[in-house]
């Protein structure tokens, strides 16, 4: 445990010296959120079920911070390790690479969790952001739908060669699942057609998932599937993609 401890605070002082993973992840929503805030404020509106425009805006960027921690960071982070010879040192220590997984993981996770809780409370003192949901259910569902992303994650890390392709690759994903999920752009002012095509996307139902529960309508089940069967597929073929040297 305590070699599991010291692994997970070498991986944070990491991440921190990342500028850009850190500016992604934790400034870049936080970003979008007040220019988001200072355009549209956050006036009840029927459009948004009584709720406002930043009401809503918060569970959808909490699926940004997702999509950063997983195809931007872990990928990145994972084929530049594998390339600096790092992965194939710590495989010839006695700690089992299950450890130095879990390490890494876990630490996205805190940090997903550090960028949310930003979220929330500059949405908060800025804006009077509204909750009808539960606390719990939320962080759950977030905690469960990171795990899925960073599956796909290390799937890409595991696919790429190099840092670079794995760079590009994960902004190929990211990007397109950002402006067409409902994320950033709420999928109540999309034409019906894009709407039909961002519903399979699984950025797309983290949204809905997230929403759902934070306006306090329950568990969105077809939604929540899509992200056990992305869960279970991504690690099921990232295992084997998966390379230390």
């Amino acid at each position: 445990m305590h070699s599991f401890l010291k692994l997970s605070v070498v991986q944070f002082k990491l991440f921190l010296r990342e500028p850009v993973a850190f500016f992604f992840t934790l400034v870049f929503p936080l970003l979008l959120l007040l220019l988001f805030g200072l355009v549209w404020g956050n006036e009840p509106a029927a459009i948004y079920g009584g709720f406002g425009y930043i009401d809503q805006a918060v569970p959808g960027l909490a699926a940004v911070i997702i999509g950063t921690i997983a195809l931007m960071s872990v990928p990145v982070a994972t084929a530049a390790a594998r390339e600096q010879k790092i992965l194939r040192r710590f495989r010839a220590t006695p700690m089992r690479a299950q450890s130095y997984l879990a390490a890494q993981v876990v630490v996205y996770l805190v940090l997903a969790l550090a960028g949310m809780a930003l979220l929330i409370v500059a949405a908060s003192l800025f804006f009077g952001l509204r909750f009808s949901g539960n606390w719990f259910a939320v962080t759950a569902a977030f905690v469960f739908c990171t795990m899925a992303f960073v599956a796909v994650g290390y799937l890409v890390a595991g696919l790429a060669p190099t840092s670079r392709v794995a760079q590009v690759a994960g902004q190929l994903i990211f990007f397109p699942l950002m402006f067409l999920s409902g994320a950033t752009i709420p999928l109540q002012v999309m034409p019906d057609g894009v709407r039909q095509a961002a519903a399979w996307l699984p950025m797309t139902q983290t949204v809905l998932l997230l929403q759902g529960l934070w306006f306090g309508q329950g568990w969105n089940l077809p939604a929540l599937a899509m992200m056990a069967v992305l869960l279970v597929v991504g690690a099921l073929l990232a295992a084997p993609a998966f390379r230390w040297e």
